[in-house]
């Protein structure tokens, strides 16, 4: 990923955090992400770390239409995904997705606190306000299905390097950068590089 990709995607993540009046904490801390991928506007996600406790997280994120966050689940990471803002699509399977000849079993997951009852891999769309609480194990896939969307998410204490399980081996949870320009804002992963 260019560093110019980086800058891009803070300074347009920063005006839509400021145009729906969230302000951000004193020195947060930024990840933006094409997951290795080398595709930002296919795969990307901005994050923002608002709390980072040894029993919980905080995240508020932001992705335009087109950029999806691959499928993934957690080992122990429980979690609510809030769409704060815009519209927010889940695609979400009980267990590792499979090819299309697998049973079509089904999971309930709670959405706004009600039990749902969803088919393997079926779309879920949540308007803002809107949460679906994902437990570990539970493999999903989102993306904004307005123009930009910022997501919210309150989950257990947060373990990027050993936590998630992607179902795509070639993704990579930190980009791998191209300094083409200067920083203007620095990310948890580049302490990592230098």
């Amino acid at each position: 990923m260019k560093r110019s990709q980086i800058n891009t995607a803070y300074r347009a993540a920063s005006a839509c955090f400021a145009r729906h009046h969230w302000v951000l904490p004193p020195a947060p801390k930024w990840d933006i992400t094409d997951y290795g991928l080398g595709d930002f506007e296919r795969f990307g996600l901005v994050l923002v770390n608002l709390a980072d406790e040894p029993e919980y997280c905080e995240k508020l994120m932001w992705a335009r239409r087109g950029q999806t966050t691959p499928s993934h689940a957690h080992k122990k990471k429980k979690e609510d995904v809030i769409c704060r803002a815009g519209e927010l699509t889940l695609e979400l399977w009980p267990a590792k997705p499979a090819s299309d000849s697998e049973p079509c079993g089904g999971l309930l997951v709670p959405v706004d606190g009600a039990q749902r009852r969803l088919a393997r891999g079926e779309r879920l769309v949540l308007a803002a306000g809107s949460r679906v609480t994902l437990v570990p194990g539970v493999w999903h896939a989102f993306y904004p299905s307005s123009d930009e969307c910022i997501i919210g998410e309150v989950s257990t204490a947060n373990d990027d390097e050993n936590d998630n399980l992607f179902l795509d081996p070639a993704v990579g949870r930190y980009p791998r950068v191209d300094e083409d320009e200067p920083p203007a804002v620095r990310l948890l992963s580049d302490g990592e590089r230098r």
